[in-house]
């Protein structure tokens, strides 16, 4: 028995007298699912300097080949979402036939509504009935998109707000977001949903128009059963219980997607779990315990997880996958609460036996548990030195060498 099996020994008889079915933990670590992003293989930067990365994808079929690495070596991220126009193709059939052969699929659709010019007061909630049109149709185009590559959630965010008082009217800009949201919903396959998007501030400084989850579960509501709510958790202000939000929208069924990443001050978008990784050990925790609430165990096994980061410093896969296993580590933790001591201390007010509960569980070091369902998986035990081991990125530094981030120059095996 080597190390990494003895101390997965050690941990399994250790949660197993806590009363943990271990085995039952291992079968949901290994179905867990979390999508990538095409954007977050490619070159990003602050508002002040992108800087260069010599292994970043310059074409969306490169953007396609870093995922699936991301996939093979973690073996839970099967889809990669895509941003319109960033990834538009003349054939996107063709797109999602390469994709497919590479052991992905395509993930969620992002229409892109705050990149033209004609968009500076805004997209839906424009005071031009013309840019709102416009806005509209790029949407619709979306839904179509989703359609043909087999993809079943349009993912929303806009940056519509106003930078002063006074600049439009607050009322009116709801109800043209409403209006615009109606058709694009009509629109929509039976099997699609809709999740929107919330964010509190930036680039609108005075009034945002879907500035925190309350307006968007408003607008999901009035929509109807197949629009839900997306919490990005860098979009909020500072101290923001997020945990709670999300408690709350699972118990509604508006509970619809994630966007990870992490957050020291604002919108950061850093390394999943770099900053605060007890938030999310905490918001882990109430997806857990909704997965096993018959009441809301639907809302909670269809939830959409997605990383959302701008790698500005760091190697675009290697930051993938560290953000994935981050994320698998507090998955992990969460899955091994014990709950019925948990239920016991809340109902009979011992405070701090709940607490502990649950930082019991978060100081466990599930590492061992997680090398043990990569092995079993046929995976390596450690994602990030195997990928390292690959020699993948050695290899597409040379290959990208001479590339200057160019517009796409088309499918690689044409």
């Amino acid at each position: 028995m080597d190390k990494q099996e003895q101390e997965y020994t050690i941990l399994a008889e250790r949660l197993a007298a806590q009363g943990i079915d271990v085995e039952k933990v291992k079968a949901a670590l290994r179905t867990q699912c979390v999508e990538t992003p095409s954007w977050g293989y490619g070159d990003s930067g602050t508002r002040f300097k992108v800087f260069r990365h010599p292994t970043a994808a310059h074409t969306v079929w490169e953007k396609f080949a870093d995922a699936a690495q991301v996939h093979k070596f973690t073996g839970i991220c099967p889809s990669v979402a895509v941003h319109i126009p960033w990834d538009k193709v003349d054939d996107f059939g063709e797109l999602d036939k390469y994709a497919r052969s590479l052991g992905l699929r395509i993930g969620a659709v992002n229409p892109n509504v705050f990149q033209d010019d004609a968009y500076k007061l805004g997209s839906v909630c424009n005071p031009d009935p013309k840019v709102r049109r416009m806005a509209v149709k790029h949407m619709l185009e979306c839904v179509e998109i989703a359609k043909q590559v087999g993809s079943t959630i349009l993912s929303l965010w806009f940056a519509d707000g106003t930078n002063y008082p006074g600049q439009d009217d607050i009322r009116t800009r709801k109800h043209r977001m409403m209006e615009s949201l109606t058709e694009v919903y009509a629109a929509m396959p039976p099997n699609m949903r809709m999740l929107i998007e919330y964010k509190f501030f930036e680039p609108a400084f005075y009034a945002t128009d879907i500035g925190d989850w309350g307006m968007a579960y408003t607008l999901a509501t009035k929509l109807g059963p197949r629009a839900q709510v997306l919490v990005d958790l860098g979009h909020h202000p500072l101290g923001t219980n997020i945990e709670q939000i999300v408690a709350f929208l699972l118990d509604e069924g508006k509970m619809g997607g994630f966007h990870f990443n992490s957050k020291k001050y604002g919108d950061d978008d850093l390394t999943v779990g770099s900053i605060n990784p007890y938030e999310l050990f905490l918001i882990y925790n109430e997806l857990v315990d909704a997965e096993l609430d018959p009441s809301t165990a639907q809302t909670a096994k269809a939830v959409a997880y997605m990383i959302d980061q701008s790698h500005n410093i760091e190697d675009k896969v290697e930051a993938s996958i560290k953000s994935v296993v981050n994320i698998q580590i507090a998955y992990a933790q969460a899955l091994i609460v014990n709950r019925q001591a948990l239920k016991a201390a809340q109902l009979e007010g011992r405070v701090i036996d709940a607490e502990n509960c649950l930082t019991d569980a978060f100081r466990t070091d599930v590492r061992p548990l997680l090398a043990q369902v990569r092995v079993e998986m046929g995976l390596a035990a450690d994602p990030l030195a195997a990928y390292r081991a690959s020699g993948y990125a050695e290899r597409i530094r040379q290959e990208r060498a001479a590339a200057t981030g160019a517009p796409d120059a088309g499918y690689p095996g044409a």
